[in-house]
């Protein structure tokens, strides 16, 4: 024989467990509306939420620069005919020579001869500010391969057609150290 306490009441022994699954459910769905608001977030929950969310915006910029710049590739005619031009000065470039990055936010683009053209992705407020800055940078790099222009000479860039010698100009007024650095596209 057993005694009451030895059997299993199915009703006691099942609403213990439904209140935990519906403490659980609670709790999880607490939890996920702390997460989503940020109220009742602990200070290190709310640096991981935000370190989370700028890893999220980051990718999605990163997905919309490369999505745009293949598509320009294809479909731009200013970005065809510079690539048609490059080319028959003797610079292949591909979408490898193209580089979707973070910038900060005071420019949207630049070119290297090292490390080739940098495309700002968090700096475009549109397909067609990209269009215009993927060309820009082309235009050095068309004017490096044809031209032999030597970025580190001030005097050279009184040559190039994008017009950036005045910039150049009050870069070195303003700070000798900076002038090897104007122009480097990637940090």
């Amino acid at each position: 024989m057993t005694s009451p306490n030895d059997s299993p009441s199915t009703s006691t022994s099942t609403a213990p467990d439904a209140q935990d699954k519906d403490l659980k459910a609670f709790d999880r769905w607490r939890k996920s509306v702390s997460w989503i608001t940020g109220a009742g977030l602990t200070p290190a929950d709310q640096a991981r939420r935000k370190a989370e969310r700028d890893a999220e915006a980051e990718e999605a910029m990163w997905v919309r620069c490369e999505k745009w710049k293949a598509d320009l590739m294809k479909n731009s005619p200013a970005v065809t005919f510079m690539l048609k031009h490059l080319q028959q000065a003797g610079c292949n470039l591909t979408t490898d020579h193209i580089h979707c990055q973070p910038c900060n936010l005071t420019r949207a683009g630049g070119f290297s001869p090292e490390k080739g053209i940098l495309l700002c992705q968090d700096g475009f407020w549109s397909k067609n500010h990209m269009e215009d800055t993927l060309v820009h940078e082309m235009v050095h790099m068309y004017d490096h391969v044809k031209f032999k222009v030597d970025w580190k000479d001030l005097r050279h860039h009184a040559c190039n057609p994008s017009g950036e010698f005045e910039r150049g100009l009050q870069v070195v007024e303003r700070d000798q150290e900076r002038v090897l650095h104007v122009f480097e596209a990637a940090p």
